[in-house]
């Protein structure tokens, strides 16, 4: 029978994951910061809409999937607005919902710092970890999701 695991070494295995992620994420958003002077939030804005068919998303729903609140979010829309990043659509079905957009210029900074992203990753990630434990921290944290997400 498997031994379970003490209090430390379980608190300490959680530390680790919490670690690990903050130092590579810091590394990350600062490449792509440094490369397109994009915050994190931006940046995982255009990440987010680039992956969505019309490139365009409910403001709703976006703020929702960045963790932002809808204070934190029309900020950030409005910077991006400003940016010439997106534009805010009206919904042609209903009027309570407002599309974030990408405009073209957005399209094509999206593009170069999603492919600026996978770079960094394929040197950060994958070849400390390999594609194997690569693929094992996904699954595990795509479970941890699932078990955890309301």
């Amino acid at each position: 029978m498997p031994s379970k695991p003490e209090d430390d070494e379980i608190v300490s295995w959680w530390g680790l994951v919490i670690e690990g992620y903050l130092a590579t994420q810091d590394k990350l958003m600062g490449e792509i910061a440094e490369r397109f002077g994009l915050a994190p939030a931006t940046f995982d804005i255009l990440l987010r809409l680039i992956r969505t068919s019309e490139h365009r998303m409910p403001m709703t729903q976006l703020a929702r999937e960045a963790a932002l609140s809808s204070g934190g979010f029309t900020k950030v829309a409005d910077r991006m607005v400003a940016a010439d990043l997106i534009c805010r659509v009206p919904s042609p079905d209903d009027r309570r919902v407002t599309f974030a957009e990408l405009t073209e210029h957005g399209t094509e900074v999206a593009e170069k710092a999603r492919e600026a992203c996978a770079e960094i990753l394929r040197r950060i990630v994958l070849a400390p970890l390999g594609p194997s434990a690569s693929t094992a921290l996904a699954d595990a944290m795509r479970a941890l999701r699932a078990a955890n997400s309301e």
